[in-house]
């Protein structure tokens, strides 16, 4: 269910093709900088997440151009993430140019508020 290997391909071109929006909020999230452990383009069943941390089941989204026009897509993906119990923040690119701290201080309020429903 985590991490298919058939979609390995898929996820490593979404990493090197990572949009600015994206490799913002990543160089915020990598090596722990948080006190949590991050990946990216991580695959969960038939879906790619943007990014993941399995400790808290958090899956975090960046919505950009690459989410346009892809309504039903994301809505079936959230719907599906919830029904496993993942939780899912979502963002716009635009808040990450404009606020990445604040963006950054969701995500770790986020992640204190999953650590005590463990």
């Amino acid at each position: 269910m985590y991490n298919d290997r058939n979609k390995k391909i898929l996820r490593q071109i979404l990493r090197k093709e990572m949009p600015k929006g994206e490799n913002i909020l990543w160089q915020r999230l990598r090596r722990k900088q948080l006190g949590y452990k991050f990946f990216r383009q991580y695959s969960i069943s038939k879906y790619v997440v943007d990014f993941y941390c399995p400790k808290l089941k958090l899956a975090i989204e960046v919505d950009g151009i690459s989410h346009e026009g892809k309504f039903e897509y994301d809505k079936n993906r959230q719907e599906y993430l919830a029904s496993v119990g993942i939780h899912v923040e979502r963002f716009n690119s635009k808040e990450i140019f404009e606020n990445i701290d604040d963006v950054v201080q969701t995500v770790y309020f986020s992640c204190k508020r999953l650590e005590g429903n463990e």
